[in-house]
């Protein structure tokens, strides 16, 4: 009953933070060396390449495709390089925004 009495003060989540501690189940989160750039923002800047070059050479693809099937050299290819770097942009741009607020529409 004593350690009843003595843990009756601390909140449930406390104290299951400690038992998890005292068993090892939560182990210490691994120590970053400092010298290191930043990884998440390396991260986003090839996330950042990746789309524009991904969306620009699916909109190559749908345009030399479309092209070639409809025989209309470059009409489609022009078209859809545009549409693609278009798509890349907003991608980028849905990639860097802020997250909407809640309860606001997006």
């Amino acid at each position: 009953m004593d350690e009843d009495t003595a843990n009756s003060g601390k909140s449930f989540d406390q104290r299951l933070q400690e038992a998890r501690n005292r068993q090892g189940l939560d182990p210490a989160p691994p120590k970053l060396d400092q010298n290191l750039p930043d990884a998440s923002a390396m991260a986003v800047f090839f996330r950042v390449g990746v789309e524009l070059v991904s969306a620009l050479l699916v909109g190559l693809a749908i345009g030399w495709g479309l092209d070639h099937f409809l025989r209309t050299k470059p009409l489609f290819l022009i078209l859809f390089v545009l549409l693609g770097g278009v798509a890349g942009i907003i991608n980028v741009w849905r990639l860097v925004a802020p997250p909407p607020l809640p309860g606001r529409k997006s």
